[in-house]
């Protein structure tokens, strides 16, 4: 008896979870055919040698350290740059955005968890005569006092929660390195801007000695005339040539302006609390660069960094967009007191609770889901394309900066000889001048010559120094991947 009737009160309960587990199973909608996404491209695809390789090796000079532009061995620079990444507004908005990237982590890091309420609530209420309460309710006026505590979780039963999470994660990966990349390009974008001011100073100096070259040559000249040795031809074309050797001058102090207050600028400064900075080419020293590209370029760049968090981050958000497609489950509980009459809330009759067990089954919302899963798809497909091109402009970047350190150091040497023999040239054309054997026709073809072979000088070791500064920053600067160490909590 006692067995038939055990059995008789398990057939409901077996029939109820039998019927929960086909809707559950009926509930899982069709996530329509599999999406490949597009390839993202390899260091081997790209020519990029081993990191273990001897050649890759190399690349440990000055130039790859987080703090490259120490290398230059300029104390001014050190502290112009320190000041930059101190201040600038562009780089305080990069933070600001990964502060809230890894907020958003952080909220996603609760969904999982379980959440308690505690609630209390006092009313004081005439009821109406005529509405849906019975007496003695209608008509008077009655306290009434709640006090209650709820608990609610969703429990992750198909991931959909993790996944959320991941995704976050890799979005706040995504803007601390974004930070990073912003950084070094601010570095560079000052130090470069610091050899350009160094190039302008020393085409300065340029022209200040060919001024005086060319005042020489006028007094030269005017002695020559007044002994009857030279005409007034010769001592116009002298004259002529002051003017132009000024303007050059004048031409060079404007640059030299503007790139004192861009400096000032990019280190959050006054335009004009710069107006005295005077580098020196001479000064800042060259750094070796390597001469091979090794597959950890790919870690050290913090922009492509970026774009491989947000290709796990999108591929995160695609295994979030197919959790959807399965049951979405919700427990949620209360206890507390309710009554009318403050003096009856505390008394244990007054006592209320309650669980609501909660089911979503998306039977009739496939069309939908699908079309949120296809945009997901999509994001993954841009960003791994997003990707592939921050891979190419790096690997592109890096090499033309060192294929161009390469044609600078033979440049340099064959512009050194051209210097040499041009100076020569022009020392032998004045003495000849003077001497009374040669012409003034000479001496100004001769003295152009040097004035174009100084400048071409000062030109090839300031992009030397500038290619080396571009490199550096091709080379990510020396920054290591750590945005693993962003957790749901932040930073």
């Amino acid at each position: 008896m006692t067995s038939r009737t055990t059995s008789s009160a398990l057939k409901p309960v077996t029939a109820a979870a039998a019927l929960l587990a086909a809707l559950t199973l009926a509930g899982c909608a069709s996530q329509g055919p599999q999406h490949q996404p597009i390839a993202q491209l390899k260091a081997a695809e790209l020519g990029l040698t081993a990191a273990t390789d001897k050649d890759a090796a190399s690349d440990a000079t000055a130039l790859s350290t987080s703090q490259w532009w120490t290398g230059l061995g300029d104390d001014r620079l050190n502290q112009l740059i320190g000041q930059a990444l101190a201040g600038n507004p562009s780089l305080a908005a990069s933070n600001a955005r990964f502060e809230k990237a890894a907020a958003l982590a952080t909220a996603s890091s609760t969904a999982s968890d379980v959440h308690g309420t505690l609630s209390a609530d006092a009313t004081r209420q005439r009821y109406s005569a005529n509405g849906l309460f019975p007496p003695p309710l209608a008509g008077n006026i009655f306290n009434s006092g709640n006090l209650q505590a709820g608990l609610s979780w969703s429990p992750d039963f198909f991931g959909k929660h993790s996944a959320d999470l991941e995704a976050a994660l890799g979005q706040a990966r995504a803007a601390k390195a974004d930070g990073a990349a912003a950084a070094n390009q601010l570095a560079a974008q000052v130090a470069r801007s610091y050899v350009a001011l160094a190039r302008l100073l020393a085409q300065r100096e340029v022209a200040q000695r060919t001024l005086g070259q060319r005042q020489s040559l006028l007094s030269l000249s005017e002695q020559r005339t007044r002994a009857g040795l030279d005409s007034q031809v010769e001592l116009t074309q002298a004259q002529a040539g002051m003017p132009d050797a000024r303007t050059q001058i004048e031409m060079l102090d404007e640059q030299i302006t503007l790139t004192r207050r861009t400096i000032a600028v990019l280190c959050a400064q006054a335009p004009d609390a710069q107006n005295a900075l005077a580098p020196s080419l001479a000064a800042l020293r060259i750094q070796p660069v390597p001469q091979v590209l090794g597959a950890d370029l790919l870690g050290r760049r913090p922009d492509v960094v970026a774009a491989r968090w947000r290709v796990e981050a999108a591929t995160r958000g695609i295994d979030s967009a197919k959790a959807d497609f399965y049951p979405d489950i919700n427990l949620t509980a209360f206890v507390g007191l309710s009554a009318l009459g403050f003096d009856n809330v505390f008394q244990g009759s007054s006592r209320q609770m309650g669980i609501t067990p909660a089911l979503r089954l998306p039977i009739f919302d496939g069309k939908r889901l699908r079309a949120q899963l296809r945009g997901k798809q999509a994001d993954l497909d841009t960003a791994i394309a997003q990707y592939n091109g921050a891979v190419l402009d790096a690997v592109k970047q890096a090499g033309d900066a060192i294929a161009s350190v390469q044609s600078l150091d033979r440049q340099q040497q064959l512009q050194a000889e051209s210097l040499s023999k041009a100076e020569r040239a022009y020392d032998f054309a004045v003495q000849r001048y003077k001497a009374g054997l040669g012409n003034q026709i000479t001496v100004l073809n001769t003295e152009t010559q040097v004035i174009t072979q100084r400048r071409l000088a000062v030109d090839l070791q300031a992009r030397e120094l500038d290619t080396r500064v571009a490199l550096a920053a091709a080379l990510g600067g020396g920054w290591s991947d750590d945005t693993q160490s962003v957790q749901a909590g932040g930073n």
